[in-house]
């Protein structure tokens, strides 16, 4: 049997935006979006009705795109189906504070050797996502969370951060290296090292991942996450 504050994680993108994000949303009635160039993740209630529909139409305007994420509501047929991808959601199981995150892993800690990302470094994580596509990544995404990265000579080359922010928990997102800086163990640190960030706040880590990516489910799994549930990622365009 589940705990009671995993069921949070069945709704992440309204539950976040209900809660720690509803600053970098809109809402309209039961459904909610982020702003534009934060994300475009969108919600409504799994038992979603037309006007649930028609609120978040609104919100997004005509001939928009609607990243439903998780959500297992359809909307009506004049929406266009953009596309949909199987994958899975992890958990950290329990409250503990990861160990190293592989055997022989640089010495001093999993934060060696790894910066604090801000507003002045978007432009090259911007860069960094277009080269390796871990996900959704916009101008703003970096406030939804903090965001850590991994320089080799002054250059960006691994980034990983936080996303959606249910009550309890902190999903772990846009985990990226560059082709020319993989094998090097970048990005079981960036994770470990938030791992222990979410912990160290009373909070859990959780993350999402497409079905297809069977090497970086190894990686999770390896570095102590469980899968909590099989999930379907939906886009639609409104009419």
């Amino acid at each position: 049997m589940e705990d009671r504050d995993v069921v949070a994680l069945d709704d992440p993108v309204g539950a976040s935006l209900r809660g720690a994000h509803a600053h970098l949303g809109r809402r309209a009635g039961r459904a909610a979006t982020y702003l534009p160039d934060v994300a475009t993740f969108s919600a409504v209630p799994a038992d979603a009705g037309a006007a649930e529909w028609a609120d978040l139409a609104r919100l997004l305007g005509p001939d928009a795109f609607a990243d439903m994420f998780s959500c297992p509501a359809i909307p009506p047929s004049d929406w266009e189906p953009v596309f949909v991808l199987e994958g899975r959601q992890l958990i950290w199981p329990g409250r503990g504070r990861p160990g190293p995150p592989d055997a022989g892993a640089e010495m001093g800690g999993a934060d060696t050797g790894i910066v604090e990302l801000g507003p002045d470094d978007v432009p090259e994580m911007l860069d960094l996502v277009e080269r390796t596509r871990p996900g959704p990544f916009w101008p703003r995404t970096h406030e939804l969370g903090t965001y850590l990265g991994v320089r080799d000579q002054g250059t960006l080359v691994a980034m990983a951060g936080e996303r959606l922010r249910p009550p309890g928990w902190t999903e772990i997102s846009a985990v990226c290296t560059a082709p020319e800086a993989r094998g090097q163990g970048h990005a079981a640190r960036l994770v470990s090292a938030l791992v222990a960030r979410v912990v160290a706040r009373d909070e859990r880590p959780f993350l999402h991942v497409a079905e297809a990516n069977t090497a970086a489910i190894a990686l999770y799994e390896r570095l102590g996450f469980k899968t909590r549930r099989d999930v379907t990622f939906r886009g639609f365009r409104t009419p």
